[in-house]
């Protein structure tokens, strides 16, 4: 283990580190270390608002989240040896928050899932929550709970939401075309239909003064998952995972950060999973020539681990591609999770949580979402899966009717929302 490559203080900002990250994409972004294939390594990793939400109850820094700071990525790390074509190794060792700290900072004993407000960033139901709401999560050891959502306890799937690679400098022009056509389809849409690069806030490493405003010009914003990993938030790449990317520089340039603490299939609410600070280990090697040897272009490929929490039994909810509206929509796979989704907090609500703190629970719950039929037209299926252990009450239904939870506090609501 060649020990700790990117340190972090808990009590500094991102940008004042001993070593600068970077929250955009670019092929020129320095890396700010090299190592070999074979060797393991330490990083540290930043949660992706960089302490901008606290732990309080109020959703204000929800609703306020800088958006254009985000993700602080710990990297880029060079690769001696990797090329274009070759394909990245990288196992992850071990995954947690941040180690004996308490304090303000998430991952320091604690986390946080929100549900954002559609004027920023909206979530995957933002007609139905369009404002900002918040819950804290406390953690003991490999559990999280919430005096937001009571009644719930869970072993988390922690995992980062991104690793990836650098793009060339042709890959990140498709990209800035591709997504710069989507945004001219619709420019004033609220939310936008993609992120165009922005300067303002970026975090380039250590590109020089004098071509950091090209950089920042160009660079993409780390929001979407795209051909080198990214933001794919995969809440099943935990401890033991092996993943494989794609290289498309010398050197490799890869990055890693966005913790989470556990997560729900889709990262529903946007800020979700439980976002927090933390570390990673992780171990690196090459398979020289393997995007063509394995017939990857444009593709990461992952073994995830074996460490997920076991449960035995779930109660699960489905959906189909019509909407709230009762208009039939074809295949629509994406509609046909969120009436599953909307299906599920319904059943929720039926023991006391408010809509919202169903929302967040599912967001950040171990849950599994399924794409169970997209053949049968006109209705694709989906569902999902929520494993009863984690309520201390009985969830199934029964002739005795829904147990009575009391919701305590509830979900704290931004106090001034745009909308509702």
């Amino acid at each position: 283990m060649l020990g700790n490559l990117f340190p972090l203080d808990s009590s500094k900002p991102f940008t004042e580190q001993e070593k600068i990250g970077h929250n955009r994409y670019h092929p020129e972004i320095p890396p700010v270390a090299t190592v070999k294939p074979g060797d393991s390594f330490r990083v540290d990793s930043r949660e992706w608002f960089d302490g901008a939400i606290k732990n309080d109850d109020s959703a204000e820094d929800i609703l306020n989240a800088p958006m254009k700071k985000v993700h602080g990525l710990s990297g880029p790390f060079r690769i001696e040896g990797a090329q274009p074509g070759d394909l990245l190794i990288v196992d992850i060792l071990d995954v947690g928050p941040i180690p004996q700290e308490q304090g303000p900072l998430a991952g320091q004993g604690w986390g946080y899932t929100g549900i954002f407000a559609k004027s920023n960033g909206g979530s995957f139901l933002v007609e139905q929550f369009p404002d900002a709401y918040k819950a804290v999560w406390d953690f003991h050891g490999p559990w999280a709970t919430s005096r937001h959502i009571p009644g719930v306890k869970f072993e988390g799937l922690t995992h980062p939401g991104i690793m990836a690679t650098a793009p060339s400098a042709e890959l990140l022009a498709k990209w800035n075309t591709r997504e710069a056509a989507l945004i001219a389809t619709d420019p004033e849409r609220v939310p936008p239909l993609a992120l165009p690069p922005e300067p303002e806030e970026s975090v380039l490493g250590s590109v020089p003064q004098a071509d950091r405003a090209r950089i920042a010009a160009e660079a993409a914003r780390t929001a979407p998952p795209r051909e080198n990993g990214g933001n794919q938030d995969i809440k099943n790449l935990t401890k033991g995972t092996r993943a494989f990317y794609p290289v498309f520089v010398d050197g490799a340039n890869f990055s890693v950060g966005d913790l989470h603490f556990s997560q729900g299939d889709g990262e529903i609410t946007f800020c979700g999973g439980i976002e927090m600070g933390g570390y990673l280990e992780l171990h690196v090697d090459l398979i020289k020539n393997g995007m063509e040897l394995y017939g990857v272009s444009e593709n990461a490929i992952f073994m995830p681990g074996r460490q997920d929490p076991q449960f035995s039994e779930w109660i699960a909810f489905s959906g189909t591609s019509v909407t709230l509206d009762g208009e039939q929509r074809y295949l629509d796979s994406h509609l046909s999770y969120q009436r599953a989704i909307l299906h599920a907090i319904d059943y929720l609500a039926t023991f006391g949580y408010s809509p919202e703190q169903a929302y967040l629970l599912l967001g950040a719950a171990p849950v599994e979402g399924r794409l169970s039929s997209v053949v049968d037209i006109p209705n694709s299926c989906s569902t999902v899966y929520i494993p009863t252990a984690i309520f201390d009450f009985d969830v199934r239904p029964s002739a005795n009717g829904p147990h009575q939870i009391d919701p305590g506090i509830g979900a704290p609501k931004a106090a001034d929302p745009v909308f509702g």
